[in-house]
C-alpha cells in the first residue's frame, strides 16, 4: 500500500524533526558543560541566570530555554558534575561506606566551587518553595542510604564490618559524618574531613579497638 498524498509530508519531515531535537540536546549539553566549569571555578554565591549566562556566553533567554529557572540549572549542574568520566579511577567494590566517602571527599577538595553548590541545594531543599532542589536532594539522600545499607549487609556477611550494627542507620550516620565535615571544610580548610571518616571507618570495622577507638 502507497503512502497518500497526505501523509507524505509528515514522513518527510521526520527526520528535519530529529535533527532539531538532536542539535538542541547538543546544544543544552553545551551550554551545561559551560556551566560546570563556571561553577566549579565560581561556586553558588551571588548567582542569578542573567550572571551565569553572561559567563558562559548565551542569552539570558537561552538559558531559560534550556532550564527554565536558576534552581533547575542549579541542580542539573550539579547532577552532571557527579556522573563518572572514563578517566575517573573506578571505586573499589569491597570498599567500605566510609572509605567511599574519603576518596571522594579527596576529589571534592579539588572543585570546592561544586562542593559549595551541593550545600546550597541541600540548604535550599529544606525550604518548600524550592522543590526542585527538593525532590533531587531527597531522592538523592535516599538513594544513597539505600546503596550503601546494601554494601554495609555485604560487608557484614564477609565478616568486615561489625554484625550489631543496623545497615540503614549504619548508611544514615556515614551521610550524614560526610556532609557535616564538608560544610565545616567549607567554613574552616583546616578540618581534616578524610582523616575524621577513616576514624569512623576503624569504629565501624570489627576489628574496632575497645573504648573511645579514637586512637589506633
Amino acid at each position: 500500500m502507497t503512502d497518500s498524498p497526505a501523509e507524505a509530508p509528515l514522513d518527510e519531515g521526520a527526520p528535519r524533526v530529529r535533527g532539531r531535537y538532536a542539535k538542541g540536546v547538543a546544544r543544552r549539553q553545551e551550554i551545561l558543560d559551560k556551566a560546570i566549569e563556571v561553577f566549579a571555578r565560581r561556586g553558588s554565591q551571588k548567582t542569578s541566570l542573567r550572571a551565569i549566562a553572561q559567563e558562559v556566553g548565551v542569552t539570558h533567554a537561552a538559558l531559560t530555554h534550556y532550564f527554565g529557572s536558576l534552581e533547575e540549572l542549579l541542580v542539573e549542574v550539579y547532577r552532571e558534575s557527579q556522573r563518572p568520566s572514563d578517566d575517573e579511577p573506578h571505586p573499589e567494590i569491597d570498599a567500605s561506606p566510609a572509605m567511599a566517602m574519603r576518596r571522594s571527599a579527596e576529589q571534592n577538595r579539588r572543585i570546592p566551587g561544586m562542593v559549595q553548590l551541593y550545600s546550597t541545594l541541600t540548604a535550599a531543599a529544606l525550604e518548600d518553595d524550592h522543590p526542585v532542589a527538593q525532590e533531587y536532594i531527597t531522592t538523592r539522600f535516599a538513594r544513597l542510604r539505600e546503596d550503601i545499607a546494601n554494601q554495609v549487609r555485604g560487608l557484614q556477611d564477609a565478616g568486615r564490618l561489625r554484625a550489631d550494627l543496623d545497615p540503614v542507620l549504619v548508611a544514615a550516620l556515614v551521610i550524614a559524618a560526610s556532609d557535616g565535615l564538608q560544610t565545616q571544610w567549607l567554613l574552616d580548610d583546616a578540618v581534616n574531613h578524610e582523616d575524621a571518616l577513616e576514624l569512623l571507618d576503624r569504629l565501624l570495622r570489627t576489628d574496632a579497638p575497645k573504648g573511645s577507638g579514637a586512637s589506633d
